[in-house]
């Protein structure tokens, strides 16, 4: 049974920072692409980070220069620090990875983690 587990959300200050993390059980991350995403109410999800299982990364363009996604691939888990944060940072943000199966692909979603900017 694979599960995502997102925590570090919290009450930030505009500018402050925090750091995700994002832990899987049943799957091993170091084989897997990992996105963050986020969603606040009313919204689309949209994504905010990706990193490949080779360490690439990519960034949506609201949050170049500010977050930073890596991987501790030994303990399983996938970070977002986000610093000099704004009032639009304010969501809920998602881990994500999929795997393939010989039907297709299943896909992996956290229970979320509220990033509230004040």
């Amino acid at each position: 049974q694979v599960q995502l587990m997102e925590s570090g959300g919290g009450l930030v200050q505009a500018g402050g920072s925090l750091t995700l993390s994002c832990v899987a059980s049943g799957i091993i991350f170091s084989s897997k692409d990992v996105t963050w995403y986020r969603q606040a109410p009313g919204n689309q999800r949209e994504l905010v980070a990706h990193i490949t299982n080779g360490g690439g990364t990519d960034y949506a363009d609201s949050v170049k220069g500010r977050f930073t996604i890596s991987r501790d691939n030994a303990k399983n888990t996938v970070y977002l620090q986000m610093n000099s944060l704004k009032p639009e940072d304010t969501a809920v943000y998602y881990c994500h990875t999929w795997d393939r199966t010989f039907r297709g692909r299943s896909d992996y979603w956290g229970q979320g983690t509220q990033v509230t900017e004040l």
